[in-house]
């Protein structure tokens, strides 16, 4: 394809010089993602994950203890006297499985905790029961609502509020990045309203995410969105153009892949694992699962770690405003001494073309005393 015909050379190369330019923001994307999702998702493997045996006796012992060699570090397995403690370690997420021998064994899981914890739980436990001849019974002690039966909704609608929110950002600062700070903010705050409304449509009434407690995620949503909007805003102010790139990283790469929602931090590297109890995707997935299906347990520190972000988010707005008022300082500075040199150069002009005219007006007078001279002596 031609660059037409007006186009010079040096213009197509400075061009394609730009085009290029701009083509390191979606390949750093690429990588990014590839390394986040790939790192956190491809190879997922118990570490740690509190599983319990009922019972208090020698049996019992000797199962726990078996369990845990076996497993070398995959499991954490304790005991407990009795199948009601089990239950209520399983509805305050302390353990994430519970097998009740005996000639009918029993598994009890928490399915709401994490859909693929359990199924980890019971494939270890099936093989135990199978190894002592009986089949195994599964109970689920905290059920999803009818319409995740995956377990995996919150998560998708984590994805929904996150695109939402650094969407708008881009908005906000494109389009009006010619507006006041406070302008931007408020913007910002109705931006996360919207979306967090949005969310609360999806999850209840459209598909059913949730059966209960839409109030108590609608305020969460709100949090969460109004966390990425201001700390995105403000971003803006300092990364220009990588803006995009930098809430990319922040609320996809690292946020999705430590939020839980597909596979708990005892089943992630390391890296991941630690950045779950305090990344803003944890703090709503966590959160909403705690208000929705267990009864409120940790739902304190879940939201405090989403009010966490929104303070974040306002501490950047408040630095954005100092920076921005910095900069309009110094182009007033620099308008006023550009403003002064330009009314120096016309004033420099003027008195030039004054001269020039001063310079005409003594030659013509020395022409006409010259001509007088001439007639004077008869010339």
């Amino acid at each position: 394809m031609s660059a037409g015909p007006g186009a010079t050379p040096g213009s197509t190369a400075a061009a394609l010089r730009h085009v290029l330019g701009h083509f390191v923001t979606p390949l750093l994307m690429c990588i990014g993602m590839g390394l986040a999702y790939l790192g956190a998702f491809h190879a997922p493997e118990p570490h740690g994950l509190r599983v319990d045996v009922v019972g208090s006796g020698p049996r019992a012992q000797v199962l726990a203890q078996t369990l845990q060699d076996k497993s070398d570090g995959a499991l954490s397995v304790r005991t407990v006297p009795d199948r009601a403690a089990a239950v209520d370690d399983l509805r305050t997420q302390a353990s994430y499985g519970a097998y009740v021998p005996g000639k009918r064994p029993e598994l009890l899981v928490a399915s709401a905790s994490s859909e693929t914890s359990a199924t980890v739980v019971e494939k270890v436990f099936t093989e135990v029961a199978a190894e002592q001849g009986d089949p195994l019974r599964v109970t689920d002690t905290a059920p999803t609502a009818g319409g995740d039966p995956t377990g995996q909704g919150i998560f998708f609608l984590l994805v929904a509020l996150s695109i939402g929110s650094y969407a708008s950002v881009a908005v906000i600062g494109g389009a009006g990045a010619v507006l006041a700070l406070r302008i931007r903010a408020a913007l910002a705050v109705a931006a996360s309203l919207v979306v967090s409304v949005i969310g609360v449509v999806f999850a209840g009434p459209l598909f059913g995410l949730v059966d209960q407690g839409l109030g108590g995620l609608w305020a969460m949503a709100w949090l969460y969105s109004a966390g990425i909007l201001l700390i995105g805003v403000g971003l803006h102010t300092f990364l220009k153009r990588w803006t995009t790139l930098g809430l990319m990283v922040l609320f996809v790469m690292l946020n999705f892949t430590s939020s839980g929602g597909i596979f708990r931090p005892e089943l992630q590297p390391g890296f991941f694992a630690s950045l779950h109890s305090f990344w803003n995707g944890a703090g709503f997935v966590e959160g909403v699962r705690s208000h929705v299906y267990f009864g409120g347990h940790a739902l304190g520190g879940h939201v405090l770690v989403l009010v966490f972000w929104l303070v974040a988010g306002l501490v950047l707005m408040g630095l954005a405003g100092m920076a921005e008022s910095k900069r309009r300082k110094a182009a007033t500075a620099a308008g006023a001494s550009a403003t002064a040199e330009a009314a120096g150069v016309a004033v420099a002009v003027k008195a030039g073309e004054a001269g020039e005219s001063d310079r005409t007006g003594e030659t013509g007078e020395a022409a006409e005393i010259e001509e007088e001279l001439e007639e004077a002596v008869g010339v």
